[in-house]
């Protein structure tokens, strides 16, 4: 079982990487970790960006949303990371951020095309939109009626807010929220090239997904995304 030093290394180390690959927007997203004791989740304080995510910066919220370990304030948002992770039992980790790219397609309305190998981990189905609103979520009841949104889907978009991504461990969540970005920003500079004419077909998409997208591929784009924070 990894220690409490182990998880607060591990979320700020996914913060970091989240921050060198579009997932900025000041000091607002977070990521979450699962407390394997069942005390809650290990997340990043507010009033920092990603990029600034240090050991010393990551709390223990529990499922109530009280801060049980760590200095500083907890994010508003802590309900989606708690609700999610109470609906989902596969989840270890999850991502909330306001990726660009991932607004865009949101707002637009059109269904997530795999026009490349990334839109290809995520659909056939489409990914699920949040549209309950699309103010901060700061209440158990908004943060189940997200986990509902989200399903047993690996993201979901919250409709002219940003986007949730999990897997079911830190690595997962990360590098999923990664290949979402690229694929909705695939989308984006499709559209504006005269408009999305070609896409895998959704055969086609699943059938490559174990190839394109093993377990093993994921795992060696985190370790590339890692080694990539490195100057």
């Amino acid at each position: 079982m990894s220690s409490d030093a182990d998880l607060r290394a591990l979320v700020s180390l996914g913060s970091r990487v989240l921050a060198a690959n579009g997932h900025s927007d000041f000091i607002w997203g977070h990521l979450a970790i699962r407390d394997p004791r069942g005390r809650g989740v290990w997340m990043k304080r507010s009033a920092i960006g990603f990029e600034e995510v240090g050991e010393t910066d990551v709390l223990l919220v529990g499922y109530d949303g009280q801060l049980l370990d760590g200095d500083g304030r907890r994010h508003a948002e802590w309900p989606i990371h708690t609700e999610i992770m109470r609906s989902r039992p596969d989840v270890g980790a999850v991502v909330h951020s306001h990726a660009p790219h991932c607004i865009a397609i949101g707002a637009s309305a059109q269904p997530l095309r795999p026009v490349s190998h990334a839109g290809a981990l995520f659909v056939p189905p489409d990914v699920p939109r949040f549209t309950a609103t699309s103010d901060l979520i700061v209440t158990p009841a908004m943060g189940r009626e997200l986990a509902q949104s989200l399903g047993d889907s690996p993201a979901a978009l919250m409709v002219n807010h940003g986007v949730v991504v999990v897997g079911d461990d830190a690595p997962g969540a990360v590098v999923r929220a990664v290949l979402l970005e690229k694929a909705c920003q695939h989308q984006v500079v499709t559209a504006a090239a005269g408009g999305i004419r070609l896409w895998t077909g959704d055969e086609a998409a699943l059938a490559k997904r174990p190839t394109t997208w093993s377990a093993g591929h994921l795992q060696q784009l985190w370790a590339y995304l890692v080694r990539a924070l490195d100057p």
